[in-house]
């Protein structure tokens, strides 16, 4: 099953004549430094398709969080050049929706024209550019900023949720597989990215219009990951990862249920299985999934905790566990 990025509710008929009509501008020029982002999905035997932004000439990327969400490998194309690069994950906010990534062995890159996004007006003109449909190839669509400081929710299929904030909503009609594109000014420099839902992370309320995380915000986010500050925030380096897949139980008033185990994870080593509910990690009662991540976005591989949880068969079980290193959150 393949994933493809989607960015809010736009209407595809709309969208086909928009980018009809953009077919004799100066593509090249909005296009520079825009990358397309593929990634496998192992653990969910899938794979996701998006965009990115080449922010330096070695390689590093400015994507959405949920572009890179349980990668697995990623793989990012930039079209202009005709060259495929393997890519790693430098660090991410959950909450805020934003991944850099670095390009292995990349040099020499064209880069994106940042620009600032604390002056942004309604009515604005705007671009957007991304790889619309998950094809593989940049297509741009044009509109105007409708609103500022926009507040979103989104959810995912294992019962997250996050409240995003602060966004630019734009009527340019976007496509699914936009997610993580710039938007960009009448100079084209970028001053949002196009922030999305793919079929497992979706928005909470209707409407016609896109959104964008203003850039200002993203870049800032950019600046603590290079500086290796891990914050509540935002988590610097590789995922710790324990192997299970959980949901919220019936019968029990806290815990999750775990719903499927990776073999040879540390939940396996454990002797955790399908089934179980995990009631308390390093002594915090799990009342719901949102907790176990934040315990292991406090971490990183190698790192050790203690697990606590409930056999229906054998009763409770208390485990040290050492985590391994798996996809990002």
């Amino acid at each position: 099953m393949k994933r493809i990025l989607v960015l809010a509710l736009a209407a595809a008929g709309l969208a086909v004549g928009v980018r009809a009509a953009l077919a004799h501008t100066s593509r090249s020029t909005v296009q520079t430094g825009v990358v397309v982002v593929e990634t496998n999905l192992a653990y969910e035997n899938g794979a996701a398709a998006g965009t990115g932004m080449v922010l330096t000439p070695s390689g590093q990327v400015l994507t959405n969080n949920h572009v890179i969400r349980g990668a697995t490998a990623i793989k990012v194309v930039v079209p202009q050049a005709h060259r495929t690069y393997a890519a790693r994950v430098l660090g991410y906010s959950v909450g805020a929706d934003v991944a850099l990534l670095q390009l292995k062995n990349a040099s020499g890159l064209a880069t994106i024209a940042l620009g600032r996004s604390a002056s942004l007006v309604r009515g604005q003109s705007v671009t957007a550019v991304g790889n619309a449909g998950g094809k593989g190839s940049l297509a741009v669509t044009t509109g105007t900023i409708t609103g500022l400081r926009r507040s979103i929710s989104v959810s995912d299929e294992q019962g997250g949720a996050v409240r995003l904030t602060g966004l630019v909503e734009t009527n340019a009609a976007l496509q699914p597989g936009d997610s993580g594109g710039p938007l960009l000014d009448a100079s084209t420099h970028v001053i949002g990215i196009d922030t999305a839902a793919s079929t497992g992370f979706s928005f909470q309320q209707s409407g016609s219009d896109g959104y964008a995380i203003p850039i200002d915000r993203a870049m800032s986010i950019v600046k603590t990951i290079r500086a290796g500050r891990s914050s509540a925030q935002v988590h610097v380096g590789a995922t710790a990862f324990l192997g299970v897949q959980v949901q919220a139980p019936n019968g029990y008033p806290t815990g999750e249920l775990v719903n499927n185990v990776v073999p040879g994870s540390a939940a396996a080593k454990a002797g955790i299985v399908a089934g179980d509910v995990i009631t308390t990690v390093n002594g915090r009662s799990v009342t719901s999934r949102a907790v176990v991540v934040t315990q292991l976005l406090a971490r990183h591989p190698g790192d050790s905790i203690t697990i606590a949880w409930v056999d229906t068969s054998t009763g409770t079980h208390t485990a040290a566990v050492t985590l391994d290193s798996g996809p990002p959150q």
